[in-house]
């Protein structure tokens, strides 16, 4: 009797959790396997870079990327940046600073982009009401290049949307972007975030 008592309120307890979320079970969100990677930003050529040594303001110091890709930095001296990262800068001169101070805490900070700005844009192109080349802004996804773009038009095939990024060894990558369903049922998951020098081409339906 006790083992058909527990198995009478196992049961219930089943039955009344159904009830309480409507009887059925939402899956969860499927994710795409081809979800294309944001590269890290690489310094270029009169971008402004703010030093910072933690406890050493007189170290710390707002420098420009001379046109040889070069920084000064107090008692470091010329470090490479064009073409590195931020953290990739950072280490170098916090690794050349422990000559001089013991442990020392280094930031680099990207304070004004001004390199690169052929690459350092965004373009959307095709069966759109105004093909645009635009500026790279920090958050950017692909609905905000589209809208600033005008909308798809009345011949575009939105499901076909493609989005097209150079990778790490300069080959170019291509993503399918599911836009109609992103411009007509909110469904964000191939609204992905854009990085500089992506293409997004909307292509003409078939008729």
């Amino acid at each position: 009797m006790m083992y058909l008592y527990r198995v009478a309120t196992l049961v219930a307890a089943v039955m009344l959790a159904a009830c309480a979320s409507g009887g059925s079970t939402l899956p969860p969100p499927k994710q795409d396997a081809t979800t294309p990677v944001v590269a890290a930003y690489r310094i270029g050529v009169d971008d402004q870079l703010q030093i910072t040594v933690w406890h050493n303001p007189d170290l710390s110091v707002s420098v420009p990327v001379r046109p040889d890709g070069k920084i000064t930095v107090p008692l470091v001296g010329d470090v490479d940046a064009g073409g590195r990262t931020t953290d990739e800068v950072g280490r170098e001169i916090q690794g050349k600073l422990g000559q001089y101070i013991r442990d020392p805490q280094v930031a680099v900070i990207l304070t004004a982009l001004r390199s690169h700005e052929y690459l350092s844009r965004v373009r959307v192109t095709g069966a759109v009401r105004s093909p645009i080349s635009m500026p790279y802004r920090q958050g950017m996804t692909v609905l905000d290049a589209v809208l600033a773009a005008g909308g798809t038009t009345e011949f575009a095939a939105p499901d076909r949307t493609e989005l097209f990024r150079h990778d790490a060894t300069g080959a170019t990558q291509s993503y399918a972007v599911r836009l109609e369903r992103i411009l007509q049922q909110g469904d964000l998951a191939n609204n992905y975030p854009v990085q500089p020098g992506d293409v997004i081409t909307v292509p003409q339906r078939a008729f």
